[in-house]
């Protein structure tokens, strides 16, 4: 049974990694992650039936009460047509699904398969490395090949993930990692140089078990870290929570602003549950346009206006505003909570790798929901998928030596 799972889980997250990411926009099929959604639920769905055991655990079931009362809560104060609650319901639940499903499914990674995952994430690096490469001589290379900057951004994180996983922790594998996460810089996105920066100095400085400790010494690189983070990004937080409305400013950034400010209106008049589903900030409630936008006399923006919505989804923390103070207080738990599992998981194992791919990948999701729904998107669910491999990799490893123990 574990076999038939482990092989068929592989195959479908080869096929998410070159469809659902790599060749996303390429091929111009916006379903891909749905599709490889429904499959893996699907396959969990079969595990289900046919293991003994109960294989969700108490935060899948709790998760996937809190999204049902959600569901209610926005039909019963009618947040959006019920089309496009559902749609919205789906969407947000998604990278939950993608982690918790591969999480209990627990698939076994052989030896073959870590050759062939490796040999998968190397190839489309270097595909990666002659689009920004052309696109640095030939101009919109990038966005005819990858779709837009993000996308290409994501790929190069994906394919760093996925080699790292794959990958012994030798000095070899953390230069390879590093260079093929390098190629990212071709996107010249801000947030993305931020989580490089995070990356070189988690690589090279904890990556040994004993630094892995508060003191003193640990404290100021922390400090030296995140100040040259902070210098990265510097322009773009400027831009978006400084600055505030300007004329000068690009349109995206201005939506962005307004959505930011909005939210903080949205948070305290629908205290304490929020909006409800498809009610702001999301790609529902922009594809059926919400009353909230007009509420707010905010419908006249570019990018957020009924005629041209494209903006509105494209930033995630806003959208915390439809699940209200409550969610947001949810969505920081989840995320302590996998930290939490992680850190349980890693004090019995002391895997070092799989622990700094856990702290990274949510950094990764805390840097870019800043200005990008990516959370939602294909890109996060793919991720999504890759945190739940690495900790029930971790969970079984964990589970060996505590057999080796006794």
């Amino acid at each position: 049974m574990q076999k038939f799972i482990s092989t068929h889980f592989f195959y479908l997250f080869i096929f998410t990694f070159t469809f659902g990411i790599l060749l996303y926009d390429l091929i111009g099929f916006d379903y891909t992650d749905e599709f490889c959604a429904l499959f893996l639920f699907t396959l969990f769905g079969f595990y289900v039936l046919k293991t003994s055991e109960w294989p969700i655990n108490k935060a899948f079931s709790i998760t996937i009460l809190i999204f049902i009362f959600y569901l209610i809560y926005s039909v019963c104060i009618d947040s959006n047509t019920k089309k496009a609650i559902i749609s919205d319901f789906l969407i947000q639940i998604k990278p939950y699904l993608a982690f918790f499903c591969v999480y209990s499914l627990a698939p076994l990674i052989s030896v073959n398969q870590r050759v062939i995952l490796r040999l998968f994430a190397g190839g489309f690096a270097i595909f990666l490395f002659f689009v920004g490469s052309a696109n640095l001589v030939f101009g919109e290379v990038l966005r005819a090949v990858m779709g837009h900057e993000a996308y290409f951004a994501a790929a190069t994180v994906s394919c760093s993930l996925c080699f790292l996983l794959a990958s012994d922790f030798n000095k070899k594998s953390k230069i390879l990692y590093l260079l093929i996460l390098a190629i990212g810089l071709f996107s010249t996105r801000s947030k993305f140089y931020g989580f490089f920066i995070l990356n070189i100095a988690t690589i090279c400085y904890f990556t040994k078990i004993e630094r892995f400790k508060l003191s003193i010494k640990s404290m100021i690189f922390l400090s030296i870290v995140l100040g040259v983070m902070f210098v990265a990004v510097w322009q773009k937080i400027n831009l978006y929570f400084i600055q505030g409305l300007n004329p000068d400013n690009e349109k995206d950034l201005i939506a962005r602003f307004v959505l930011y400010t909005t939210s903080i209106e949205v948070f305290k008049d629908f205290f304490p549950f929020g909006s409800g589903f498809a009610s702001f900030a999301t790609f529902s409630s922009g594809e059926y346009y919400s009353d909230i936008y007009v509420k707010y006399g905010i419908e006249n923006v570019w990018g957020i206006s009924k005629q041209f919505h494209s903006y509105i989804a494209d930033t995630y923390y806003p959208s915390l505003a439809q699940f209200g103070m409550v969610g947001v207080c949810l969505y920081l738990l989840f995320w302590i909570y996998i930290m939490k599992k992680a850190y349980q998981l890693f004090r019995t194992t002391r895997n070092i790798k799989t622990f700094l791919l856990t702290f990274l990948i949510v950094c990764y999701f805390a840097i870019e929901s800043t200005t990008d729904s990516t959370y939602t998107t294909h890109r996060g669910f793919f991720i999504m998928m890759i945190l739940g491999w690495v900790l029930s990799d971790m969970k079984q490893e964990a589970k060996r030596k505590q057999i080796q123990q006794v």
